[in-house]
């Protein structure tokens, strides 16, 4: 009898075990994640919602949504913009004292498979490569994102992408088509005025009047994306002088 009583006892926690592994699976599978959601106000232009996609990008997401909380995006610009390619914002201010690793394959990273199509977020960086620096480019991003008017391919892999716009496409192509300033009063002494095949002048990609965010902020649902990895920055500047042996902590600068 003692032995029924114990065999019913283990059938019954097993059933038990296997419920409650089958239920949090279920619950696993049938889940809705929720990606943080940004909202960005263009002063004179509109309302750009962005999703971000921590899946693909994490590091790029949490360094991107402490920006936001901290306010760095507030009265930032558009400073580039490009028909028929993309439209970047971010600091230029040289404030971050920090750089984050690039998510994308060329860099070594296999998890982010999402392309450059229209709307796509990116993290802009700089680009070495010329020099032999590849990799000092490849991570050189900290706050400059971009935002593609139009698919573009050829940064699939080169670039972080990292969110898409679900709202304010009509915005982006306002930004995108803004009237843009013209180089003939930035030449220098041996440059030319660049010109298409029609010999017409062809302008710059810096705005007249450079749209202003005037506010981002960020759902996250309550999620908390920590803070992302920082690297040194790399010091262009700074490798420049070694490139001549000269120390830099000997050179002084008139004010």
């Amino acid at each position: 009898m003692k032995k029924n009583i114990i065999w019913i006892i283990v059938i019954i926690a097993l059933i038990a075990i296997l419920a409650f592994l089958g239920w949090n699976f279920y619950k696993s599978k049938t889940e809705e994640v929720i990606n943080p959601i940004v909202t960005m106000e263009v002063e004179g232009y509109g309302t750009i919602k962005m999703e971000l996609y921590p899946d693909k990008a994490p590091e790029t997401v949490a360094n991107f949504i402490k920006l936001i909380q901290d306010g760095h995006y507030n009265g930032k610009t558009f400073y580039r913009t490009i028909p028929e390619f993309m439209i970047q914002a971010g600091s230029r201010d040289e404030s971050l004292d920090y750089s984050i690793k690039g998510e994308f394959v060329a860099n070594g990273y296999s998890k982010n498979d999402l392309k450059f199509e229209a709307g796509v977020i990116g993290m802009a960086r700089a680009d070495y490569s010329d020099l032999g620096l590849t990799e000092e480019g490849y991570n050189s991003g900290s706050a400059d994102f971009f935002i593609t008017h139009v698919e573009y391919p050829s940064l699939n892999g080169y670039y972080t992408a990292f969110g898409k716009v679900i709202e304010g496409m009509d915005v982006v192509d306002k930004i995108a088509n803004v009237e843009v300033q013209y180089r003939d009063t930035e030449l220098g002494e041996n440059e030319e005025i660049p010109t298409d095949e029609n010999g017409n002048e062809i302008p710059s990609d810096n705005p007249k009047e450079e749209p202003v965010i005037s506010s981002m902020t960020v759902d996250t649902f309550g999620i908390d994306y920590g803070e992302p990895e920082k690297l040194t920055p790399f010091d262009y500047n700074r490798w420049i002088y070694e490139q001549y042996g000269i120390d830099l902590n000997n050179v002084t600068t008139d004010e």
